[in-house]
C-alpha cells in the first residue's frame, strides 16, 4: 500500500446498479430515466466509508449504448450523461454498443460484452499495480470469476457494493469478500436527477 493509504478504484455495472436502485427505492412503474446517479459521488462516498484511509483514484462506468439510428432520443441522452461524468478527470466512461433483436422493438435490446470489459479491467489494473483496492459495484454473479482472480492477489485487495436489500456477490457459504450496503438514503445523496433528454 502506497504511504499506507490504499489507492482505490470503483468498477460500476452501471445498468445494474441503476436497475437495482429502481427496484429497491422508486415506486412501481417509475420511468427508467429515474434511478440515476452520479458515479463520482458513489465513489467517494465508499471511499470515505472505508476503515483504513483511502483515496479513490479513479471510478470506472461500464455501461450500454444504444444506437442512434434505432434509438436516437435514447442515445442523445446516453451521450450527454456520459459527457457529464467524462468531464472529471476520476471518471472514465466504457461504453459497448447496445445488441438489438431481430424483433427490436417487441424485444428490449441488451448490453453484451459489459461483464468482460469489467472483469477484464479489474484484472489487468490489479496485475498493473495501478490500484491497491477495487471495489465492484454490481449485483451480478457472472463477474464472480474476477472477484476471485483479485482475491488471489497479494498485493490488490478487492471489495463488492450493492443497494441495501438487493442481491450481493459473494463466496459461496461466506460473507466474504466485504460488501458495501449502501442504503436508500445514500441513494438519495448521489441521486442524479437531472434531465438527460434536454441538453446539457
Amino acid at each position: 500500500m502506497a504511504n499506507n493509504v490504499d489507492r482505490v478504484v470503483l468498477f460500476m455495472d452501471y445498468q445494474n446498479v441503476h436497475g437495482w436502485a429502481r427496484r429497491q427505492f422508486l415506486p412501481f412503474g417509475s420511468g427508467a430515466s429515474n434511478g440515476h446517479v452520479f458515479p463520482l459521488k458513489v465513489g467517494e462516498l465508499l471511499t470515505e466509508r472505508r476503515q483504513r484511509e483511502s483515496d479513490l483514484l479513479e471510478v470506472r462506468v461500464y455501461r450500454g449504448r444504444p444506437n442512434p439510428e434505432r434509438q436516437p432520443g435514447a442515445a442523445q441522452a446516453n451521450d450527454r450523461q456520459a459527457d457529464m461524468w467524462d468531464r472529471s478527470d476520476q471518471v472514465t466512461v466504457v461504453r459497448r454498443n447496445l445488441q438489438y433483436p431481430s424483433d427490436f422493438p417487441a424485444s428490449a435490446a441488451s448490453e453484451k460484452g459489459i461483464d468482460v470489459a469489467i472483469a477484464v479491467d479489474m484484472i489487468r489494473l490489479g496485475m498493473s499495480g495501478y490500484m491497491d483496492v477495487a471495489v465492484l459495484f454490481s449485483s451480478d454473479n457472472d463477474l464472480m470469476p474476477a472477484v476471485e482472480v483479485l482475491w488471489g492477489m497479494p498485493d490488490c485487495h478487492v471489495e463488492v457494493a450493492s443497494w441495501t436489500g438487493a442481491h450481493r456477490i459473494r463466496f459461496s457459504g461466506t460473507q466474504q469478500p466485504w460488501c458495501h450496503h449502501l442504503s436508500e438514503a445514500d441513494f438519495r445523496a448521489v441521486q442524479d436527477n437531472y434531465d438527460y433528454s434536454t441538453r446539457v
